[in-house]
């Protein structure tokens, strides 16, 4: 008697192949594990100096926009980790255009597995953790020095709020690899959104204007993240004075968001004409 096995659901499959390409690409780079270390620890010296430029700042100065250099440490980490957990998971999903352009997309389809999962793992470069151990230790030490009676569901909220806000990066990185497939050269179009989007997050809402604010609350939710979250912890405000229940949407947001992603990447793979190189 022949059993036949149920097919596993396609978002199943994608995370197992997922895992299996990343394996894969992880036991490539320990092979050579001096390299690896010291490409992880270049990784998060570079990204480091980012914060370093805002030590330097407040060198002279005592608060920028309100906010003092611990609370200021705690919209860096949030953003910096949030944005190092999607960009590991999916950072080379920028590589799309350049793969419709030279024709070798049709490799990916070829293969009996899930595209997003193939071109997500794509060379997965294991170092770029490095972002996400720099910014975990500067969330840490602004966590440790802000003026916040720290309890067990504030520090889980802390820990949503990474999560949450690298699910919103991680939709970001995909809508933008859908785009490409109609402007195969719009790379740098997604980066403007992740890697700039997570560095005017770094900053306190209240330097930027009106406007911007709203554009990154209303039409590109970046703000879910980390601003109206950490708003809420520091018991602030928020610039456009929204009910305090939004404060605790990014979650949702992030859902809505990887649900419209992966409707933009599905149109964006039917639309997909072989260059026939």
């Amino acid at each position: 008697m022949i059993r036949r096995t149920s097919p596993r659901p396609p978002a199943v499959e994608g995370l197992r192949a997922y895992g299996l390409v990343v394996a894969m690409w992880v036991r490539s780079t320990m092979a050579y594990r001096v390299s690896f270390v010291l490409t992880t620890l270049g990784n998060l010296a570079v990204t480091g100096l980012d914060f370093v430029a805002i030590l330097l700042m407040f060198a002279h100065v005592d608060a920028l926009g309100g906010f003092s250099l611990p609370e200021i440490a705690l919209l860096y980490g949030t953003s910096s980790a949030s944005l190092g957990l999607a960009d590991l998971a999916f950072g080379r999903t920028d590589r799309i255009g350049r793969r419709v352009r030279d024709g070798s997309f049709d490799i990916l389809l070829l293969r009996p597995v899930p595209v997003l999962a193939q071109v997500a793992a794509d060379r997965f470069a294991l170092r770029r953790a490095g972002r996400i151990v720099q910014g975990a230790a500067v969330l840490g030490w602004g966590m440790a020095r802000v003026d916040v009676a720290w309890t067990l569901p504030k520090a889980l909220f802390v820990a949503v709020t990474v999560v949450g806000g690298a699910a919103i990066f991680a939709a970001v990185y995909v809508a933008g690899a859908a785009f490409q497939f109609w402007a195969s050269d719009a790379a740098e179009v997604q980066s403007s959104f992740t890697y700039g989007g997570s560095t005017m997050l770094q900053y306190p809402p209240t330097i930027f204007a009106a406007e911007l604010v709203r554009g990154v609350t209303f039409v590109v939710p970046l703000a879910f993240v980390n601003w109206l979250p950490v708003l809420r912890l520091l018991g602030r405000e928020d610039p456009l004075g929204l009910p305090g229940w939004v404060d605790f949407c990014g979650p949702l947001v992030a859902v809505v968001m990887l649900t419209a992603a992966g409707l933009a990447w599905r149109a964006g793979l039917r639309s997909y004409r072989s260059t026939g190189s």
